[in-house]
């Protein structure tokens, strides 16, 4: 399959005479313009650079031109780029063309503020809590805070020293994993989740987000 024709704001870039001539007795071989180039335009031919790829030049850069130290490399007049400009009217295509980049600029930033938040947002966290919990329900109380929310609480433990034990209030430790069923930040939910227990006079032992 053919690659595209290549085009310079709508202009087919053949059409367009802007390429470096290098003076040979002039070049010493530095290689700078070689180097400089990000186009690949120059190879080197022993100690002398040639052009290789002038149609490959960007359209109105002369950096190299202006680093060479023996001015061996010239470019056409500048009036050859403006007098195609206005043969085209370019410009109605420039504006197009700066819609679509200014767009994906957009889109790119938005994105990237996306997945910032996603990164920043905690979706899931484990809960160490200790105290008694034999006659507070509290287990109930946590399936009343998820109930009707695309939130769950997963991986419960509950360790009692002995079952009469918890009977008669010894204290236990409980841990758990809050988390969104839809990948949501779950900060607002945590907030609840630490009244509940403060509100049953439990100790948050311990809160990391996973």
């Amino acid at each position: 399959m053919n690659a595209m024709p290549a085009r310079w704001h709508g202009i087919p870039r053949e059409q367009i005479p802007w390429f470096p001539t290098v003076g040979r007795e002039a070049c010493i071989g530095c290689s700078l313009c070689f180097v400089t180039c990000g186009r690949g335009v120059y190879e080197m031919e022993g100690r002398v650079a040639v052009v290789a790829r002038g149609m490959d030049c960007m359209v109105g850069c002369s950096t190299c031109a202006a680093v060479c130290p023996t001015e061996a490399i010239s470019f056409p007049s500048r009036d050859v780029v403006w007098k195609l400009e206005r043969q085209h009217k370019i410009f109605g295509e420039v504006k197009r063309e700066a819609a679509e980049k200014q767009t994906k600029i957009e889109v790119a930033r938005a994105r990237a503020m996306a997945e910032e938040r996603i990164a920043a947002a905690t979706t899931r966290a484990r809960m160490e809590v200790a105290g008694e919990f034999g006659k507070k329900a509290f287990l109930a109380k946590l399936e009343g805070l998820v109930e009707g929310r695309p939130l769950d609480i997963v991986k419960l433990r509950l360790e009692v020293p002995t079952v009469k034990g918890a009977m008669e209030r010894a204290p236990s430790f409980m841990s758990f994993e809050v988390t969104s069923t839809e990948q949501e930040d779950i900060q607002p939910f945590l907030a609840e989740v630490r009244k509940t227990i403060l509100d049953n006079e439990l100790v948050l032992v311990n809160e990391s987000k996973l």
